[in-house]
């Protein structure tokens, strides 16, 4: 209506969905992402997670770890679960999604790649790698999920810059495979993966420091802008 508004900078902005049960996410999802590390295009997803306890805000800050020297960006649409379901039918598995939103899946690379056994979960999962929002945008009010530009960029540097019509594996895709597993739940986040221009595979190597602003923004869905400190 118009007529409840109050000043953006009177307000904090929360993420849409802040305790989920799950986060899950999904590695190695563009065609261009897996050209800049040199891989095969996964033929099935590789699926990993973050605790819900790294969500944070879409205007919120990033915590660099005192552990880390190496944290990186990932920009995502993240497809948010509407309705129950387990083994879903890839041909039914949008009408299990509410919506879409922004985020970024921070990842702390020397934990990811070497350290922890080379398992992915506590590079991922620092609280606030993973900032979310600024809304939820439903799907029907989508023309397109699979065609929506995609960017990241750092301190006004433009780094990523694809398009959602690179995804490996589409959202219906991935939802019907999560349900193989696990049922999936109303609030349930499913983060689809990042496109080319992360830091760690740039030459040399870029990754964040405190002061850094790192914005992400997907076509039709907004803009989150996370300063790191």
């Amino acid at each position: 209506s118009g007529q409840h508004r109050v000043p953006r900078g009177a307000t904090r902005l929360l993420a849409p969905v802040g305790d989920p049960e799950k986060l899950i996410c999904v590695g190695l999802n563009y065609h261009d992402h897996c050209q800049e590390q040199g891989l095969r295009v996964p033929k099935e997803p590789l699926i990993f997670s973050k605790f819900p306890s790294a969500i944070t805000g879409p205007f919120d800050d990033i915590v660099h770890p005192q552990d880390s020297t190496e944290v990186d960006w990932e920009v995502e649409l993240a497809a948010v679960i509407g309705k129950r379901g387990r083994h879903i039918e890839e041909s039914a598995a949008l009408e299990h999604v509410v919506g879409f939103t922004v985020a970024n899946d921070v990842s702390a690379r020397d934990w990811q790649m070497r350290r922890n056994g080379r398992q992915w979960l506590l590079g991922k999962t620092f609280d606030t790698f993973c900032p979310l929002g600024p809304a939820i945008v439903t799907r029907e009010a989508l023309k397109d999920v699979h065609n929506l530009w995609i960017r990241c960029s750092v301190n006004g540097h433009l780094m990523q810059d694809s398009s959602t019509r690179h995804l490996v594996f589409g959202v219906p895709a991935l939802v019907a495979w999560v349900s193989r597993f696990v049922t999936l739940v109303p609030g349930d986040i499913l983060l689809t993966g990042t496109p080319a221009g992360v830091g760690v595979f740039r030459k040399p190597p870029v990754f964040l420091k405190p002061g850094d602003e790192v914005q992400c923004e997907i076509e039709e869905l907004g803009t989150i802008c996370n300063r790191v400190v």
